[in-house]
């Protein structure tokens, strides 16, 4: 008799904080890869579907970066100016 287990693949949660008027979830997509964010406004209950989820990013500095900049406002070297 053969048998064969499923193991369920999911996406996973790294990192969560905030900035100005929003707050975040980083996460990680399975094959380790790749990095994106969901965006939520800073007052939303945690339990609403997110108000953004960007795009890829290969590193999560550069996700983390992204967020500072355009929902933060930070102003950081790494920002376009």
């Amino acid at each position: 008799m053969l048998t064969t287990s499923t193991i369920a693949m999911a996406d996973s949660l790294i990192n969560n904080g905030g900035g100005g008027d929003y707050k975040y979830q980083l996460w990680r997509t399975t094959d380790n890869t790749q990095y994106y964010i969901k965006i939520w406004s800073r007052k939303s209950d945690p339990n609403s579907a997110p108000l953004h989820i960007t795009r890829s990013y290969p590193s999560s500095r550069e996700a983390l970066d992204d967020f500072d900049c355009n929902y933060a406002k930070k102003s950081l070297a790494s920002c376009p100016r």
